[in-house]
């Protein structure tokens, strides 16, 4: 049996060993050598041959990955370590770290208890590194730090020990920064990360060594060794005494946590169950005997199998054959297949047990972030929060009609393999929307149609998703929607809401969609810890995304009876508003009076929906609207002599420079940048520094667009909808 095999075999048997597991990713910022290192390590582990290993990227076996030199897809692998004969299981999930890809990462965060974070020994934390790390950290996931590249420094930029020990500091102390900023508090401090006490690691994944305090001492290896094998060209022999995946996976058993351990905190944090009902505490000591309790994290298409769901199973065993729920679903399904990962393979076997990351075919109703239980009716995870938004969009159809059916089955594969990938379809041409994280984004969702699936498709210029907001209130001057029939009139105001409120909104802090009657007291009480009038949030009827409905009436008959409708007249405006058919974000919606038809037939959903829909467009358009739009974070890192091309490419595009740091001979723009401006970017930087500008991007959120755009960005978005150009004002909504 090849080594291979063994370890397969061997991993099957440990896997019911909760305190043998560990479940980790590697999470860093792009390009800085995380595929590579994470080959290493399988090969170290003997899952492939290590020759190959960082050459073939094993965990990039989607050609498109391979082709760019990018990691897009969050892949798994697991593996056995031995440490002093005693054997571990690692379940590893190497993280895209491109920006355009930030919501694999937070998936694959929940899926794991500890992450290896990855710094570049030359580059130091980028602005991804800060995002992966904060990702990480909100998941109660524990960090440690390897400093990868160390190579470079001592070959390219000839630097000492010195001044090498000082550039690690730099790096640990900003990392150290992000925990403590970040970290629960009953953990900041015990999660520090120290050259000491074996937390940070260094050394080289493309010459596959590394080192720690810890292996120092059982190695008996010094600072200085490792600085002449650098300097003789000695890497080969130095990964004979240092290999890489011995130096990590010793880190990562000893620091890291395993799942019996970290489910205990965890847990509370992602489910909002009853911790002491039978699977809250089956979740929080891992027990594989418990109540079945499994969360997707991801799902990829086989070509052979299908759809493969892949996730952790944090209480219970998932057993071939068996018949699931996917919460959410209309009706339960038998388990093809379960199966472990490694690299591109999927062995099966007959169960994975609590602690382990699955894989599973035959759910066809899953999708990432979807709960698995054995009950209808059980108590789902917490939504994963993503911390960016879909800001770019492109239409997309089929070249050719009888594409139409192939074409929407895919769209729908699309739409739950990656659950940052809005998906609208228009049923009558054809045309769908796909609103991604940014350009790259979309143009590989866009390949992988044409080329897994094999359709050609006509792609649009991409287009920014702007949001609707208002400037002021029109508190004491409500807007009256009438019905069709005239016999129904509500009386709307609106407002705007403090950011506070608006960043916990889009955390999920109040959670999302019509609020029941009995839960409104808590979650008023939730918004009045953010400064809101408790006895009125009291009465939210509803949430959408940053937008809330709340019913400030007294006595009114029979309004309970159209709270529903009214709720859906509401989502309508939150989705399309009433200037650009924009998305709304940032207002309170409040119901201050209404009269209503002491019939029911005359005040159906033909009549309530449009006069609250109007209503609410107008109290909009009253409290004077305005748009915001998206902006990006961005750092640009050029030679001194083409720094200036590269600022007056920045400004051109309405561009705000924050500070202009500068390093020996390089030097640095960090600013911010909208993302309407950022299309073929990449095409001028390069020509404006020839071709030696490093950049990167990081979504930011929305800034209100400048009052001298407004009018000429929201008539060419209604031109591009195919709506009258003049802007409308509330006297359209008042008949």
């Amino acid at each position: 049996m090849g080594r291979k095999e063994d370890n397969i075999k061997r991993a099957v048997d440990i896997m019911h060993d909760r305190e043998h597991i560990r479940n980790l990713a590697i999470a860093a910022h792009i390009d800085h050598g995380k595929t590579t290192l994470s080959d290493n390590l399988i090969a170290g582990a003997g899952m492939m041959s290590e020759e190959l290993a960082g050459k073939s990227r094993v965990l990039d076996f989607d050609e498109q990955e391979s082709a760019r030199g990018i990691t897009i897809n969050a892949a798994s692998a697991s593996m056995v370590h031995d440490i002093e004969g005693q054997d571990y299981l690692i379940n590893l999930i190497d993280t895209p770290g491109h920006v355009d890809f930030g919501g694999d990462v937070t998936r694959a965060m929940r899926a794991v208890d500890g992450c290896i974070i990855l710094a570049c020994a030359v580059e130091g934390t980028m602005p991804q590194t800060e995002t992966v790390v904060r990702q990480a950290l909100k998941e109660k996931v524990r960090p440690v730090l390897f400093i990868n590249k160390v190579d470079r420094l001592i070959n390219e930029l000839q630097i000492d020990g010195q001044e090498m020990m000082s550039r690690f500091e730099k790096i640990i102390m900003k990392v150290n920064k992000l925990i403590s900023n970040f970290a629960p508090e009953e953990l900041r401090r015990e999660w520090q990360v120290s050259v000491a006490d074996g937390t940070v690691a260094f050394g080289s994944a493309y010459y596959n060594w590394g080192m720690s305090v810890p292996y120092m001492q059982k190695s008996g290896l010094n600072f200085k060794d490792i600085f002449e094998h650098c300097h003789n060209d000695e890497q080969k022999e130095l990964s004979k005494k240092a290999p890489i995946h011995e130096v990590l996976l010793n880190m990562a058993v000893e620091k890291l946590p395993g799942p019996l351990e970290s489910q205990k905190y965890r847990i509370p944090n992602i489910w909002q169950g009853d911790l002491e009902s039978e699977v809250g505490v089956s979740m929080l000591e891992c027990n594989s005997k418990g109540p079945l309790s499994l969360m997707i994290t991801k799902i990829w298409m086989d070509p052979h199998a299908g759809e493969v769901a892949v996730g952790r199973v944090y209480s219970g065993t998932i057993k071939h054959g068996e018949s699931v729920w996917a919460i959410g679903a209309a009706k339960s399904e038998r388990v093809q297949q379960v199966s472990m990962m490694v690299g591109g393979d999927r062995i099966q076997v007959g169960e994975v047990a609590a602690g382990n990351i699955a894989a599973l075919t035959g759910i066809r109703s899953a999708a990432a972030g979807v709960t698995i239980s054995h009950f209808e009716d059980a108590t789902p995870f917490e939504a994963i929060r993503h911390y960016s938004e879909p800001v770019v969009t492109v239409a997309v159809e089929p070249r050719s009609m009888k594409d139409l059916p192939k074409f929407i089955d895919a769209l729908r594969g699309l739409a739950k393999a990656d659950a940052s990938l809005q998906v609208s379809t228009n049923q009558e041409t054809g045309e769908a929307l796909l609103a991604g994280m940014g350009e790259l984004h979309l143009e590989i969702t866009v390949y992988r149609m044409q080329e897994e699936q094999g359709i050609k498709v006509k792609v649009s210029e991409p287009i920014v998703v702007y949001r609707e907001s208002i400037e002021s209130t029109n508190s004491g001057r409500p807007f009256e929607g009438k019905s069709p029939n005239r016999h129904n009139r509500f009386y709307i105001e609106a407002e705007p809401l403090p950011q506070e409120v608006i960043d916990a909104l889009r955390e999920g802090h109040f959670g999302d969609g019509p609020v029941r009657t009995k839960d409104a007291k808590e979650v008023g009480n939730k918004f009045a810890e953010f400064g809101l009038d408790k006895n009125l949030m009291r009465k939210i009827y509803a949430i959408h995304g940053t937008n809330i409905f709340v019913n400030d009436t007294k006595g009114i008959q029979n309004l309970h009876e159209t709270r529903e409708l009214m709720i859906e007249g509401f989502n309508d405006v939150c989705k399309k508003g009433p200037t650009a058919d924009e998305p709304l974000m940032g207002v309170m919606i409040r119901l201050v009076d209404a009269k209503l038809h002491e019939d029911a037939i005359h005040r159906g959903p033909a009549q309530t929906i449009p006069a609250v829909r109007n209503g609410v467009k107008g109290a909009i358009l009253r409290s004077r609207s305005v748009i915001f739009e998206p902006i990006q974070n961005i750092r640009i890192d050029a030679p001194n002599d083409v720094i200036g091309g590269v600022t007056r490419e920045l400004t051109q595009r309405r561009g705000i420079i924050e500070d202009m740091p500068v390093d020996g001979a390089t030097a640095s723009v960090i600013g911010k940048m909208p993302v309407a401006e950022s299309f073929g970017f990449s095409n001028d930087i390069r020509a404006a520094s020839q071709g030696r500008a490093i950049w990167n991007t990081e979504n930011a959120g929305f800034v209100q667009l400048p009052t001298s755009l407004f009018h000429k960005v929201v008539g060419e978005i209604r031109q591009r909808k195919g709506l009258k150009e003049e802007i409308p004002g509330e006297a359209q909504y008042m008949d």
